[in-house]
């Protein structure tokens, strides 16, 4: 499944990314490998400037700076991938982590906690059981030392 076959990033049913706005920086991998891994440039940089984007609207667009104000520098969101020793599959992999990051981050709440009461047996049961806990401790508190 290549990304480059579609003419965006598709995020989800109401945003695709166009490929335009998309910039891709490729370098070496780090870390142990064989013969290739000081000649080929398989890890992959993948940003998008959610402060400029077109295809956003104000609501989307201050959604995302709010919800992933960690992750942006300058307004710009850049995902890496190097796991693949093939630059293809991390391009892939890198397109696939900033759609499902976009796409969390756009995701509606979910719904809020609904305040509950502890139940009586819950209550009894745990009163019941810092008693116990608490004759535990008398005991061991009571009990005679034998010094040698």
């Amino acid at each position: 499944m290549s990304s480059r076959a579609r003419p965006g990033l598709t995020v989800g049913p109401a945003l695709t990314i166009p490929r335009a706005e998309l910039t891709e920086r490729f370098s070496r991998s780090s870390g142990p490998g064989g013969q290739g891994v000081n000649t080929t440039d398989s890890r992959v940089e993948l940003s998008w400037d959610v402060g400029r984007s077109a295809v956003l609207s104000d609501a989307q667009r201050r959604r995302l700076l709010e919800r992933l104000a960690d992750r942006l520098v300058g307004g710009v969101l850049t995902v890496a991938a190097s796991e693949h020793r093939e630059q293809l599959r991390n391009r892939d992999a890198a397109a696939q982590r900033l759609a499902a990051l976009v796409g969390g981050a756009l995701a509606p709440d979910g719904p809020s906690r609904r305040a509950t009461r502890a139940t009586r047996g819950s209550r009894e049961r745990r009163l019941t059981a810092k008693k116990q806990r608490s004759a535990i401790k008398r005991l061991r508190s009571s009990r005679p030392r034998r010094d040698d």
